[in-house]
């Protein structure tokens, strides 16, 4: 692009010509920076501009707040004004992420940030604050972040740059039109690729599910909203959707009310009468279509047509459930996007698919629809945020792990910024490790206090990475009120929720490293890598007077075997699901000396004395697998002859479950606790039955009689183990 500034009417004009967007970068003082914002702002009749940061009541422009950036998802633009300079503004890296992707052909993305960025040597800004943990504040803070921004912006063609001096007044700028791409067969659609991907969603078969990715811009999700439309008209009647938030599914939505004008939108739901019956297309979020098949509202004998937008965004436990609840299934995933990636969501899920699936079918979306191939603002936005971050190739992972001795270090985070192939690489773990990783989570890596990272190499290769935060410390006024609710300072997940919810004030006081990330290269998984690199930190920790390692994660069966393989016990569960990930959050700990070891027993036995009331209550509805596996946790309760008096009396025929519950719960606790090797049977049938989790049987076709017939084989076979055992 443009090494100097030499008037907009003729850059506009090639970028138009070209189907291309251009980033102009403005680093001045921010009365100049603003002013010439807006001297381009009022230059010509812009089509739907955006000045987002804070507002500016001489302006007279109504800004949106960055925080805000993501509800114009799904729109267009021909001016992005992106303010990073004015008093209390920032640059919030999620909020560039969401709107670079509404620039439409010809359009302008105009970043404003402080001299210092040009200069090489910005500090941090107000949306630091977000990462300023107590007791810390944003000004303390490193800005190895916005050094590297600034960098890449410096040496980047792709940027045009505004030089300093005097302000530059533009001429109004004519209005200059640039359409979308229309290359299809399809009067609906605007590329080829976009039409294919509708014919294939009409074309949906029974437990085939259909794989659609593409970078963002190429139209995947109207492709939903065009086949949705097409779908309803050709005789169904109920299609769901599903995304992260309602937002990620407005272009869904927008096609469909352009396509069927006869139709309403309510909230997040479409509806239309067609033919004198009632057609509906609902939006419900990951953890709603959880309750719905936990509390059977499904109908099994003809479930809707599924459609889910952004799956890289959904963790893979939740997508695996669908597969078999929805016969009619589609995913589309983006592929380099600020929600996850489709690299991520294909590693990890794929296997998954060839098990349950194995006729799956995949289709990518290669060509832009709202600007041309090789787009300038494209190219750029993927470097400064790492988008197209990736780990070492497979080919390349398994030649240096054979040639090279694996070596952990702990990593300097200021060299790791100044050198951007290893950042990216490591980064590149980090993303697809995780379903949904933010370019906000790159410059917490670098930037946020008391981060620590260790990495696995072999060679100059980087084969793993743990992200650890150390939290906790406070001192004890505060932690009082911390644990009667009355105070939460920024940060400290970990230390707070224990203290609050879990009721252990000393949890607050005390010091913990909170394992934020780990990510270990698939061809050196199941070799010892990752408590490798958690045995690395927990040295580091214990070097620097830190003495418990925590972590916090949705729970599921292969994660929590994970870190109970590394040490950790369960401290608190969560008592609702997260909506983001439709699982409940579990926190785990592990003490790094005996000294420090009684605050994680306390926390471990209350867990332990919890839980079977709140699996029999507050979390009646968690998967029997899960319960399962929670259970299992902690040492057998003794079975004394009372106990087995009981479950004989009851085995035998007397009295009912409710009269013998207590007893037989803890005989099942005892043996699934104890058991060398776990018989299925007696584990899927106590916890199907209402031992902790309530009587769901009726909702089976089971009566009666028979559910009490069981109860009580249940009953004669735990017996039988434990009389041997007398």
């Amino acid at each position: 692009m443009n090494d100097e500034f030499e008037g907009l009417a003729p850059l506009i004009g090639a970028l138009a010509a070209r189907r291309h967007r251009a980033l102009l970068w403005i680093s001045a003082a921010d009365d100049e920076a603003v002013s010439r914002a807006l001297c381009l702002w009022r230059a010509r009749s812009w089509q739907a501009p955006l000045w987002l940061g804070p507002s500016n009541a001489a302006s007279g422009i109504e800004a949106l707040p960055a925080a805000k950036a993501r509800t114009r998802l799904g729109g267009e633009h021909d001016m992005v004004v992106f303010d990073a300079v004015s008093k209390d503004a920032g640059f919030d890296p999620d909020a560039f992420g969401a709107v670079a992707g509404t620039l439409r052909a010809g359009g302008l993305l105009v970043l404003l940030t402080p001299v210092a960025w040009r200069e090489g040597t910005p500090c941090p800004d107000a949306d630091y604050v977000r990462l300023a943990a107590w007791p810390h504040e944003a000004q303390e803070l490193n800005a190895r972040y916005l050094a590297r921004l600034a960098q890449r912006l410096l040496v980047s063609s792709q940027v045009v740059h505004w030089p300093t001096g005097p302000a530059f007044a533009p001429p109004a700028l004519s209005a200059v039109t640039c359409e979308l791409s229309t290359k299809s067969g399809d009067p609906d659609c605007l590329s080829a690729d976009q039409a294919e991907a509708v014919e294939r969603l009409m074309r949906l078969r029974r437990r085939r599910p259909l794989v659609l990715s593409a970078d963002r811009g190429r139209g995947k999700s109207a492709a939903l909203g065009i086949a949705a439309a097409r779908r309803l008209l050709a005789g169904e009647r109920r299609l769901w959707v599903t995304a992260p938030r309602p937002t990620a599914v407005d272009p869904l939505f927008e096609r469909l009310a352009a396509l069927l004008p006869r139709g309403r939108r309510e909230h997040n739901s479409f509806q239309m009468d067609i033919d004198g019956e009632y057609a509906e297309v609902r939006f419900i979020a990951p953890d709603g279509l959880l309750d719905a098949l936990q509390s059977n509202a499904i109908d099994t004998c003809a479930p809707p047509t599924l459609f889910v937008d952004e799956a890289a965004a959904i963790p893979a436990s939740l997508l695996g459930c669908w597969l078999t609840a929805f016969p009619r299934l589609a995913y589309a995933t983006t592929v380099h996007g600020y929600e996850g990636t489709g690299r991520g969501f294909q590693l990890r899920f794929r296997a998954r698919l060839d098990r349950d699936t194995p006729d799956w079918r995949e289709l990518h979306l290669s060509q832009p629809i709202r600007w041309a191939e090789d787009d300038p603002l494209e190219t750029l936005t993927r470097e400064l945020l790492l988008l197209n971050a990736e780990p070492a190739e497979d080919e390349r992972a398994v030649q240096v792990l054979t040639d090279h001795e694996l070596r952990l270090v702990d990593l300097d985070r200021t060299a790791l910024a100044g050198n951007e192939a290893a950042l990216s690489e490591l980064f590149g773990l980090l993303v697809q490790a995780h379903y949904r990783t933010t370019p906000a989570d790159l410059r917490q890596l670098l930037d946020a206090p008391d981060v620590r990272l260790t990495a696995a190499y072999a060679g100059d290769t980087c084969i793993g990475v743990c992200l650890g935060q150390i939290e906790g410390g406070f001192p004890a006024e505060l932690a009082t009120k911390i644990y009667h609710g009355e105070r939460r300072p920024r940060g400290h997940l970990l230390a707070q929720s224990l203290a609050t919810h879990a009721g252990q004030r000393e949890a607050a006081r005390v010091r913990w490293c909170r394992i934020l990330r780990i990510a270990v290269h698939p061809v050196a998984r199941r070799q010892g890598v990752g408590r490798g690199l958690i045995e690395q930190l927990g040295a580091r920790m214990k070097s620097e007077g830190v003495e418990r390692l925590g972590v916090s994660f949705s729970a599921e069966e292969s994660l929590i075997a994970f870190w109970r393989a590394q040490g950790f016990v369960s401290l608190r569960l969560g008592l609702s699901r997260e909506a983001s990930s439709g699982e409940h959050a579990l926190m785990m700990g592990r003490t790094l000396n005996e000294q420090a070891s009684a605050l994680i027993e306390r926390l471990s036995r209350d867990f332990q004395l919890l839980l079977p009331s709140l699996l029999a209550f507050d979390l009646a509805r968690v998967e029997p697998e899960l319960a399962a596996v929670l259970l299992r946790e902690g040492p057998p309760p003794i079975i004394d002859a009372e106990t087995l008096d009981r479950v004989a009396w009851f085995a035998a025929g007397g009295g009912d479950l409710a009269l013998a519950r207590p007893w037989l719960a803890n005989a099942w606790l005892a043996w699934r606790r104890s058991a060398s090797s776990i018989d299925r049977d007696i584990e899927l049938q106590a916890l199907v039955e209402p031992l902790f989790l309530g009587d769901r049987s009726d909702k089976q076709g089971v009566g009666k009689k028979a559910r009490l017939a069981r109860w009580r084989a249940l009953a004669r076979r735990l017996h039988d183990v434990f009389s041997s055992e007398h």
